[in-house]
């Protein structure tokens, strides 16, 4: 069987976990709505049921659908008192990155969350694509999102790879023909990144370049 050239003109990334240091704002902001909600649940819970797509969480949790727009509510109102920062190396690894890529952002996280923390880390700049979680009419895994930034940027699935965290990440990529990387972030979901089996595993994004200029070479 003939492989299929590979020739990464684009990186797309995930967002919280991969690129943004998020996973203690998000968890408090979670424990915050739990208890207002009365969910006896903890962080092992948490940690268990994680998934970027909240409302997956929030079955697992059993909050009724009736409840679901008032925990988006009290969830945003608790994140609004955090500050994340950026993963260590994030920000020279964009600066690195973009003199010979395109980038994108494909996000679960809503726009004007997302948007603001662009603005906020003097990055909007730097991507020529962000898809969030309003953008597409299916959430990760759904290959949706993913598939809209390839139309934002004019750029064929097999001339990008996508970097995220989770094995929704891995699972999207694949749907949608886009070379999946996984990142072991901060999020409990390195396990099932691993078990997702993308077509690598970095221990940190500073390792990326490294990895894209091998692949490239590879495939040349």
């Amino acid at each position: 069987m003939k492989r299929r050239c590979f020739s990464a003109r684009a990186v797309l990334f995930d967002w919280d976990g991969t690129l943004v240091n998020s996973y203690g704002a998000d968890s408090r902001a979670y424990l915050a709505m739990f208890k207002a909600l009365g969910v006896a649940w903890g962080l092992d819970d948490l940690a268990r049921h994680y998934s970027p797509n909240w409302y997956r969480v929030y079955r697992a949790a059993r909050l009724p659908r009736t409840k679901w727009d008032e925990a988006d509510r009290i969830w945003t109102l608790a994140y609004k008192q955090e500050n994340p920062r950026l993963m260590p190396g994030a920000r020279q690894l964009i600066r690195t990155l973009q003199r010979e890529f395109v980038l994108g952002v494909v996000t679960s996280g809503n726009r004007p969350r997302v948007r603001k923390q662009l603005r906020d880390f003097a990055l909007a700049d730097c991507f020529s694509a962000c898809v969030c979680c309003e953008d597409a009419a299916k959430r990760k895994p759904h290959p949706a999102p993913l598939k809209l930034a390839l139309d934002q940027i004019g750029l064929a699935p097999e001339e990008c790879v996508y970097v995220g965290d989770t094995a929704e990440d891995v699972e999207m990529s694949r749907r949608a023909g886009v070379r999946p990387i996984g990142v072991l972030g901060l999020f409990p979901t390195a396990e099932r990144v691993r078990a997702a089996r993308p077509d690598a595993i970095l221990n940190s994004i500073r390792e990326l370049p490294r990895y894209l200029h091998r692949i490239k070479d590879s495939d040349d």
